[in-house]
């Protein structure tokens, strides 16, 4: 979408590609770019774009029939998508990028015209359509705000009813991938396929059906479920055990799982940067190789007891090459994760294979109710165990921060240390020492460059002041963003960049004065201007090192400049777009360097 072809046009013919999903003050909707049209002519385009369509102060839209399929003409005033830009924070922008997206646009009820007709292909109106149907009948059922939402990310993996809190209370357990569609879902579905497919193979006539049905409904499953690499992994590896068991060949789980991945990457190389595929070749991978040493360590003469260590070996062997990727991404480690997928797991199968057939008896009023009461108990069931296991003690480790060089050098231990054990072989214990070896070098520097470290964060949050002052590792926080609606904020944007900082917050901070709205920080001045604060002159010019604007305060750069000696400016993520273009052209004439965090990402002023 970027280039020349783009900036020549001044509106865009675009088809929506899937229902709009509802926001705070919009409604946020993928769309593809047909054509471009200047001056009359049209200009042939391609690419893919996300559109926001803002609603007017009813909360309503302009055309509330917008939907999958609906051709639009807008107005072409496309944005670059950006990343936060605060420090550890998460790369929005590569992200899309990865995805094929690059641009963004913002509509109000003006900017765009709705044209007759639909542009939709059948396929995907069919996954829409049904999938749409489903979250409508989970609803219609199961009672309970939060119930419904996990009910409906269980079943086709849709997550905008879910709750913020509840998935982190599943993330803090190590059981957020029963929320993602996963391996362990498509292996519930196989089993339920296989089961029900199982006639099939009493005649030969219908004996080539069964593998037929069994890979269409694996694949129809996947489909609804948003085709996710996760998914697909699954779907591919157990299409790949159809085929191979239809043929009369044994399958090999190592080149199963290989080929998969290759087939994958050749549809989608940026897929090797996706966390949720990662993770589930990692999970897989660290099944096939540990799983039955780690079973083998124990033996339980009784059946019950016998189960319940094998489901507790599969998923202590998941965990030994997921450990550092989870600990890379998540800065964290459930260190009770064996107890809460002990209980969760059969939980959400359970849960599943009840959604499943409330499917299925939906046109039965009576049963149906029933079954969701019944599905709705079991999922708070599940939610207060979770929530219980993350209350406990030492439930998470937190805070961990690990480089890449360390998660190579911490995989490259892990294998090692493996084949020591496994082939008794002292080349693998040399190894797996001298990676530890590396790996612990690496993080005692990083804590030794923390502890030196004096530095100044102005974060990127929108309509929000959020400033870190960070001496060692301790720092000080001022902002408004401490009350409990601003959670999430405070979870997305503070945490990771104290994360990567190392450090915590203090009610006092050496080296760092406060006295109303300004702050010595070490040898610096900074000068935080808001609305209502009436900044008094000295006799003499002082000298501010850093003057930091929030919200929307009246005033003249060139009438402050007269009281102040200003070294740098910076706007954070409460100022209004419209001043902040006055007060760059401003600086420009005065040669003051001037940094908006909305377009520039977070400022990050460096003390030592």
């Amino acid at each position: 979408m970027a280039g020349d072809p783009l900036q020549k046009t001044n509106c865009l013919l675009v088809t929506v590609d899937e229902n709009p999903v509802t926001k705070t003050n919009s409604l946020k909707a993928e769309s593809i770019v047909k054509a471009g049209f200047r001056q009359g002519k049209q200009i042939p385009l391609q690419g893919r774009i996300i559109l926001y369509f803002r609603k007017d102060s009813s909360g309503m839209l302009q055309s509330p029939s917008l939907s999958y399929g609906s051709c639009l003409l807008i107005k072409n005033n496309l944005q670059p998508i950006q990343a936060s830009g605060n420090p550890g924070g998460f790369d929005y922008a590569r992200h899309q990028l990865f995805r094929g997206i690059s641009q963004q646009c913002f509509l109000r009820s003006g900017d765009y015209i709705m044209l007759p007709g639909k542009n939709t292909k059948p396929l995907q109106l069919w996954l829409i359509s049904s999938s749409k149907k489903l979250v409508q009948l989970l609803r219609k059922y199961i009672p309970g705000e939060k119930e419904k939402g996990l009910a409906e990310a269980l079943l086709i993996g849709y997550k905008n009813d879910l709750d913020k809190e509840l998935v982190q209370s599943y993330s803090n357990t190590g059981v957020v991938h029963i929320i993602a569609i996963s391996g362990l879902h498509l292996g519930i579905i196989y089993w339920l396929l296989e089961l029900l497919f199982q006639p099939l193979l009493k005649k030969r006539k219908t004996k080539w059906l069964r593998p037929l049905l069994i890979i269409s409904g694996l694949w129809t499953f996947s489909l609804l479920a948003g085709a996710q690499p996760s998914v697909l992994r699954s779907a591919l590896m157990f299409s790949m055990i159809v085929i191979g068991e239809s043929l009369g060949r044994k399958n090999t789980a190592f080149n199963s799982l290989a080929c998969s991945a290759l087939i994958l990457l050749l549809i989608n190389p940026y897929w090797l940067w996706d966390l949720g595929f990662q993770l589930s070749y990692a999970a897989v991978a660290s099944i096939l190789i540990f799983m039955r040493p780690v079973y083998n360590l124990l033996y339980f003469p009784n059946k019950l007891i016998d189960f319940i260590w094998k489901m507790n070996a599969v998923t202590l062997a998941a965990q030994i090459l997921t450990l550092p990727l989870s600990i890379y991404h998540f800065h964290q480690f459930p260190t009770l994760f064996f107890l809460s997928n002990l209980l969760a797991v059969p939980l959400s199968s359970i849960i599943l294979l009840a959604a499943i057939l409330l499917c299925v008896i939906a046109w039965l009023p009576g049963p149906a109710f029933l079954l969701g009461q019944l599905i709705s108990w079991l999922i708070r069931l599940m939610n207060k165990s979770v929530s219980s296991i993350e209350q406990l003690p030492g439930a998470v480790w937190d805070g961990l921060y690990i480089n890449q060089l360390q998660v190579l050098f911490l995989l490259v231990s892990i294998a090692a240390f493996s084949y020591w054990l496994m082939e008794k072989r002292k080349s693998g214990l040399l190894t797996g020492l001298s990676a530890a070896l590396c790996f612990l070098l690496i993080r005692a520097e990083s804590f030794i460059q923390c502890e030196k470290q004096n530095r100044i964060i102005i974060y990127n949050i929108p309509g929000k002041t959020a400033i870190d002052f960070i001496a060692g590792r301790k720092l000080f926080y001022s902002g408004n963003t401490n009350g409990p609606a601003d959670a999430f904020i405070r979870q997305f944007h503070l945490r990771p960049s104290r994360i990567l900082q190392r450090a915590k917050p203090v009610t006092v901070l050496p080296g760092l004065h406060q006295k109303q709205n300004q702050f010595s920080f070490y040898d610096k001045q900074i000068l935080l201007l808001s609305p209502g604060y009436q900044y008094k002159a000295a006799s003499n010019r002082q000298k501010i090192d850093l003057l930091i604007i929030s919200g929307n305060p009246r005033l003249y750069m060139s009438q402050l400049t007269k009281a102040l000696d200003i070294r740098q400016v910076v706007s954070d993520g409460s100022a209004p777009v419209w001043k902040k273009n006055y007060w760059l052209k401003d600086c420009d004439s005065l040669q003051i360097p001037f940094h908006d965090v909305s377009t520039k990402g977070a400022f990050v002023m460096n003390l030592n």
